[in-house]
């Protein structure tokens, strides 16, 4: 079963759906992020149907997914001195590291000593002309490799996604729209406004981006704090859902396989202001409605907060500390399991239906 989550920008499904999506994956279930506005105006948005296609852009999901990524662009989580003095005691230095990289290249000569060609093993992420990292030509996810010191914030940020895509074994999918504060909007008042008339949501970019994914499950931002990039993504969601039936993949309709999540933090921040069945409702066309679904997370929450520390370009300024985060996480998810009766703690997913 494929479920395509849209993200308006990179982080919020962490954010919002990071324990679905380690559910989801948990029981060998398609996960796909389309990030929408990820991107400064400049930049891969404008590639063709056929270079999207050829880079892989839209690969399904399978269990696991590690082989999928470029790994040059994943960064070490230790760095390894020349000097052993400056490194930990419990890590290798390079002489042990260069006997294990040695065995494991004589392991690969006896596996392959019967194939009519051989492959070098590499036990580091460092790419030699000896030794090439094999999936150093991505296939999903960024298209060029990342200069730490010289990205722009952009730039980290779909890194940042890219990893955590790695981190919960889902595929990613960068569209590149530039964001909010690259199409003119200044200011809280404009980027928690409503959007102008010459900022239409990308419908059609993504109605052919989900289409061409098959999913049985698609998932859209519920709008909560009014961002205008949030917003734009919800009503394309309702747009789908107002479309008359085709028989075409992936289906005759979208109504009962599109669902909206609540977008946190603004869900908590706002004290629940504009969620559905606490004030606000969503413009649905006439038949269709939502109903409240959980989802238990209480197995994975450690595994949503992982997830958000991925980001950490943006911890600061969405949260004080580490702490504040994990607080904020425990106290919201708690909150929607007490309205749903679920022991411990749930993401809640509003769920379109014809009554």
């Amino acid at each position: 079963m494929t479920h395509v989550f849209v993200s308006p920008h990179p982080d919020d499904i962490a954010l919002s759906c990071g324990g679905l999506v380690g559910s989801l994956r948990e029981l060998g279930q398609s996960v796909t992020i389309l990030t929408v506005f990820s991107g400064t105006g400049t930049g891969s948005e404008g590639m063709s149907d056929y270079q999207r296609a050829a880079l892989g852009f839209g690969t399904k999901a399978n269990h696991p997914l590690t082989e999928a990524f470029r790994r040059t662009n994943i960064g070490a989580d230790y760095h390894v001195s020349a000097d052993p003095s400056s490194n930990a005691p419990w890590m290798a230095d390079p002489d042990r590291l260069e006997i294990t990289q040695q065995r494991a290249n004589t392991q690969a000569r006896q596996f392959w000593q019967r194939a009519a060609w051989t492959r070098s093993a590499n036990i580091t992420n460092i790419e030699t002309e000896a030794r090439p990292v094999a999936d150093s030509i991505g296939g999903q996810g960024s298209l060029e490799r990342i200069d730490f010191k010289a990205a722009d914030a952009a730039a980290m940020r779909r890194l940042e996604d890219e990893r955590y895509a790695y981190f919960a074994e889902a595929s990613v999918i960068f569209l590149d729209l530039p964001d909010a504060v690259y199409r003119g909007y200044e200011g809280d008042d404009e980027l928690l406004g409503g959007p102008r008339d010459d900022d239409p949501a990308p419908l059609e970019l993504l109605r052919s981006e989900i289409v061409r994914l098959e999913p049985q499950m698609v998932y859209f931002p519920l709008g909560v704090g009014g961002h205008v990039d949030h917003q734009l993504c919800r009503d394309v969601g309702t747009a789908l859902l107002a479309e008359g039936r085709r028989w075409v993949m992936p289906g005759p309709g979208f109504v009962g396989r599109v669902s909206f999540y609540e977008d946190f933090p603004y869900a908590w921040w706002g004290d629940w202001a504009g969620v559905m069945g606490d004030g606000v409702a969503l413009d649905l066309p006439a038949g269709v409605s939502v109903e409240a679904q959980y989802s238990d997370i209480s197995d994975v929450i450690d595994r949503k907060a992982a997830g958000i520390r991925v980001y950490a370009s943006q911890l600061p300024r969405l949260f004080d500390s580490d702490q504040a985060m994990l607080d904020d996480l425990a106290g919201y998810h708690s909150r929607v399991a007490l309205a749903g009766g679920v022991r411990g703690y749930a993401e809640r997913y509003w769920a379109t239906v014809r009554p």
